[in-house]
């Protein structure tokens, strides 16, 4: 049996309900997973109608707004589309925490559309985490040829330094091994550690967080049995991660260090999953696009390897 798999409209006035749209119509989709769209009924009809697309059936539909297709503003962020993507987030998860669903998917929101709607977080990841009552989970983002999770997220860069420890390195590093081992079917993973400095500090010469903070983390990971390796230098470790096929996954210090190589390799196809949740989640790795929403130029390929990557996921925690 098929896994269903929940998936949110993301914000309406962005690229959203073209690639759930799309995404719904896919054969891959079809094969992997029964699909549920989480969002709004007359939205989606008003989007498949003007992109000459086959909408989805209504009981394939949780409608969650009644909002008017002609009040949107397509293309802008406002507050309406704001309030309505954070409502979609909210049934989606509870949709998988009682069991209708055996996964959720997320599609794009807007940060400026739900701060104008009073959301007070950085993203879906914090928000979802705040909602489960989750402390320590982290963010994954990644594709068939590189996979790679973060220490700090959406943090400014003069920030990091200071929110680089033992501990949140030794957090990342163990929430990954489990999650690699659970949900994507890894049982050892081989697990680099970015240094934080150029050349992970070469010694002492380019800064002491690698030797003094990072080093420390990955000994005690070593200790309890992970096989994580570092801290290595950021400007070869992606190399052996992909080209040599080393590492399994990568942990990255800071947002820019780890989803440059990401995206570099899966701009079209690369998802993000948020590891340690009690249920899975996983979502596109791209924004609401809004200068090409609903135009019929949007690429549903990550969608399609979210949902892919939710359905493997959530076959292997129905086996465990």
């Amino acid at each position: 049996m098929k896994p269903v798999i929940a998936v949110t409209m993301g914000d309406p006035a962005g690229v959203g309900p073209e690639i759930l749209i799309k995404a719904m119509n896919d054969a891959r989709v079809k094969k992997a997973a029964s699909v549920m769209a989480v969002g709004d009924l007359g939205v989606l009809r008003e989007a498949a109608k003007k992109l000459r697309l086959k909408g989805p059936k209504d009981e394939q539909v949780v409608s969650v707004t009644s909002l008017d297709p002609g009040k949107l503003k397509i293309g802008k962020p406002s507050k309406l589309s704001g309030e309505a993507s954070v409502a979609f987030i909210e049934e989606a998860l509870y949709m998988t925490a009682i069991g209708d669903a055996d996964a959720f998917v997320t599609c794009p929101i807007s940060k400026e559309a739900v701060k104008k709607a009073g959301f007070k977080f950085p993203g879906h990841t914090e928000f979802i985490a705040h909602l489960t009552g989750t402390k320590d989970f982290v963010m994954m983002l990644g594709g068939k040829d590189l996979k790679v999770v973060l220490v700090t997220i959406h943090e400014p860069l003069k920030k990091v330094p200071s929110l680089i420890t033992t501990e949140s390195v030794l957090k990342t590093i163990t929430i990954t091994d489990k999650a690699f081992k659970s949900d994507l079917g890894v049982k050892k993973p081989r697990i680099a550690v970015c240094g934080l400095n150029p050349h992970a500090g070469e010694a002492g010469m380019f800064g002491d967080e690698d030797k003094n903070i990072i080093e420390p983390a990955v000994k005690k990971a070593r200790k309890a049995g992970i096989d994580a390796i570092g801290p290595l230098p950021s400007d070869t470790v992606f190399y052996r991660a992909v080209r040599k096929k080393e590492f399994d996954c990568v942990v990255a210090m800071y947002h820019d260090q780890g989803l440059g190589p990401l995206k570099l390799m899966h701009f079209d196809d690369g998802v993000n999953a948020t590891l340690g949740l009690p249920v899975i989640r996983t979502s596109v790795d791209h924004g609401t696009a809004f200068d090409i929403a609903w135009q019929g130029k949007a690429s549903h390929e990550s969608l399609v390897a979210a949902i892919e990557m939710a359905a493997q996921m959530a076959r292997r925690r129905a086996k465990a």
